[in-house]
């Protein structure tokens, strides 16, 4: 492997990559819920599937590694999908912050490039209003 700086005899060697994350509870507790709110119950076997099936979906629609996908979401079971689905694909997930004015969410939709937002439906009148001053981004909703 060709590493920029030499790694350290006491380096770990199992590195804390994302996927690891993602795959840790599969093999320890494939079974075991996560609790969204009130309003979803899912196991993450079945989470492994949504995010698999988001990733899907995504490179559908021409997400690819160095594509970046911009998610405008609350904290929510669809962003945590999208927290793992987006990286493993080697794509760039960038978070809208939906407290920013509608001119600074333009600023750093064009200026972080995004090629396609991920947008929940609450948000979609705000991202419709703003959409006219985007040059290259595609709009997704939950709509």
């Amino acid at each position: 492997m060709n590493n920029l700086i030499d790694q350290t005899p006491s380096a770990y060697a199992y590195p804390l990559l994302i996927k690891q994350l993602f795959l840790a509870p599969m093999v320890s507790n494939p079974d075991q819920e996560i609790v969204y709110r009130d309003q979803l119950n899912l196991t993450y076997k079945t989470w492994k599937e949504r995010v698999n099936r988001l990733a899907g979906v995504l490179s559908s629609i021409g997400v690819k590694h160095g594509s970046t996908v911009a998610v405008m979401d609350w904290d929510s079971h669809r962003y945590l999908e999208a927290y793992y689905a987006i990286p493993m694909m080697g794509a760039v997930l960038h978070t809208i912050n939906v407290r920013l004015s509608p001119e600074q969410m333009v600023y750093t939709i064009e200026h972080a490039e995004d090629d396609v937002i991920i947008c929940h439906a609450d948000f979609l009148p705000l991202l419709e209003a703003i959409r006219p001053y985007f040059r290259r981004t595609e709009i997704y909703s939950d709509r």
